[in-house]
């Protein structure tokens, strides 16, 4: 489970970093297909990450569930502190901010495409 977390989370920096480059390009290019592809991008990275966070949640829950199986002695307990922090929060950040991206460049490919059907029309 560590190894799972270990790689999905860094994959997700990985496709949010060429999603953006991708996505500063589609705008400048103004073409569908990469606007549709960024977007793609972006929901798959969010599931990634989303999955990454599941993962060491529920890899956290388990090394608490070996420390109790370790620690018999509840004293030795009391002095555990278990919390997760910052990392946690900003997975949480990265995921919401990847799903929006990715929404709004969907949004922009639709956009896009709706304009070109009116030229077309005109």
């Amino acid at each position: 489970m560590h190894g799972m977390f270990v790689i999905l989370l860094p994959l997700s920096l990985i496709l949010m970093v060429f999603g953006g480059m991708m996505g500063f390009l589609s705008f400048l290019l103004r073409a569908y297909l990469l606007l549709l592809l960024t977007g793609t991008l972006f929901l798959f990275g969010a599931t990634v990450t989303l999955s990454g966070i599941s993962i060491y949640i529920a890899y956290s829950a388990a090394a608490f569930r070996q420390a109790l199986c370790l620690l018999e002695e509840k004293a030795l307990l009391d002095q555990v502190d278990i919390h997760f922090g910052w990392s946690l929060a900003l997975g949480w950040v990265s995921f919401v901010a990847e799903l929006l991206t990715g929404a709004a460049f969907l949004a922009a490919a639709r956009v896009l495409s709706l304009r070109r059907r009116q030229d077309q029309a005109i």
